[in-house]
């Protein structure tokens, strides 16, 4: 039975509840908010599952939470968890003062490293040195939100291992370079435009500064007894490596005919008529989470007191998203069951409605709705890339790729790392916008870049 073909469309208000609990607690009763976070989560996931369990039975619900929880949010919650700790063990060290010039090259290496590190190792490995970096300034909240458009989201854009939804798009047959090769100028554009608008805006807030702030700063640019940069705990690379590989075989290993059986899954266990495990899934998680303990036993307890290092960033995504996977369910079966019948049949169409989903819904199985609907249209000739659900123009592929990922920046739950960089810029004491706050500069700054990202590549 296709769930979404008979969910009414009210059964996704347990998931608008969820989205305006995040939106509202914190601004109305932020105390309150960060003690009740998961029973939030559970309240939200309930008002959901105890009328669906009700109307379409145990086993339904049963098969969708596990289908949801084991086979998605797990592997999920486990990948952050693994990029966040071994991340956590690399300080880079030394004086880094944050004048713009300092604050654009910061930026532009962690939009850079963000495709083969993944956007959340990317991310948690830059995001202390430029709070450090730019400690003695007041204006600071505009620098944190580049950062989540820049290294939290567009730059995970070239490759499997950037983001998410490409790595589903890998493990449906689209090549492992067929991004770096097409989706190049798309980052190209976006990056030197966005780093731009950031000099010019970082330039605004320096002027905004007290005095005595400046005078910190060039204290800090002319010290004699200035550090130089350099990073240590250097090995938790190695751990890093693990976790990348970690993610290469879970996409290999079901493409592998040594590891299938005669009906074409990987070797594992069933634990539902429709939800098999294969050993791909236990040994991408095994490996992770070696990595992670290998790196909180190896690391030195004070490269990780340098870095700040605790457990509130992880333990708030790994809460709030629980309920946002939960209430999600009704929303992407409607979106799987009806996604078809939108009309979405040109490049700049997919490339809107992918990402304007993608903002508020995963990206993942959003990016894969629209990866199906696509290839249902049929493409042939020059210019098609033929997938493990159908050939699909190259062209569109483009557009919903580029969707998936560079929407994610509109809104904090658009991409998993924009909720860690929000946390721990504000447990560095930097002012973040609310959630509808940070919509506010997300629409004005990226919609009028996507427009243009429609107008150069998708028209």
């Amino acid at each position: 039975m296709d769930i979404g073909q008979i969910l009414p469309l009210w059964s996704i208000i347990p998931f608008v509840g969820m989205l305006l609990s995040i939106a509202i607690f914190p601004l109305a009763k932020p105390e309150w908010w960060e003690r009740r976070q998961l029973q939030v989560a559970i309240f939200w996931s309930l008002v959901f599952l105890v009328p669906f369990s009700i109307a379409y039975g145990m086993g339904e619900t049963a098969y969708q939470l596990m289908e949801t929880v084991i086979l998605d949010y797990v592997p999920f919650i486990v990948l952050l968890f693994g990029l966040f700790v071994v991340s956590g063990g690399i300080h880079i060290s030394g004086t880094i003062a944050g004048t713009t010039k300092n604050n654009v090259i910061l930026l532009a290496i962690g939009t850079l490293l963000a495709s083969w590190v993944g956007t959340t190792g990317a991310a948690m490995l830059l995001i202390r040195p430029v709070l450090r970096a730019n400690h003695w300034r007041k204006h600071k909240t505009h620098i944190v939100i580049f950062f989540i458009f820049l290294v939290a989201n567009i730059g995970g854009c070239l490759t499997p291992l950037g983001d998410p939804p490409l790595f589903l798009g890998y493990l449906r047959g689209v090549p492992f370079f067929w991004t770096l090769m097409h989706i190049w100028p798309l980052l190209l554009v976006n990056s030197i435009v966005l780093l731009g608008v950031f000099a010019f805006v970082d330039r605004h807030f320096i002027k905004r500064e007290s005095n005595e702030a400046l005078d910190l700063l060039k204290l800090e640019r002319e010290a004699d007894d200035r550090v130089p940069i350099r990073i240590e705990g250097v090995h938790n690379l190695i751990f890093l490596g693990i976790i990348i590989v970690a993610v290469i075989l879970n996409g290999v290993i079901p493409q592998t005919e040594f590891f299938l059986d005669d009906a074409g899954n990987v070797f594992g266990i069933d634990i539902h008529e429709h939800v098999h495990l294969g050993f791909n899934y236990f040994l991408q998680i095994a490996l992770i989470l070696l990595a992670s303990a290998l790196s909180m036993g190896t690391t030195k307890k004070d490269i990780r007191a340098a870095n700040d290092f605790e457990w509130g960033p992880i333990a708030e995504v790994a809460k709030l998203f629980i309920g946002i996977f939960i209430t999600m369910i009704p929303a992407l079966a409607l979106l799987r069951a009806n996604g078809a019948a939108l009309g979405i049949d040109s490049p700049l169409k997919f490339f809107w409605i992918t990402g304007a989903l993608s903002s508020f819904l995963d990206n993942s199985p959003t990016y894969v709705v629209f990866l199906t609907t696509a290839c249902a249209l049929g493409a042939t000739g020059a210019g098609t890339v033929l997938t493990t659900v159908g050939a699909i123009s190259e062209h569109i592929l483009l557009a919903i790729s580029a969707g998936a990922v560079f929407m994610g920046a509109i809104t904090y739950i658009g991409n998993a790392p924009n909720f860690m960089v929000k946390s721990m810029a504000e447990r560095g004491n930097v002012k973040m916008p609310s959630f509808f706050g940070y919509m506010g500069w997300s629409l004005a700054i990226l919609a009028p870049l996507f427009l243009l990202d429609s107008v150069l590549f998708f028209l």
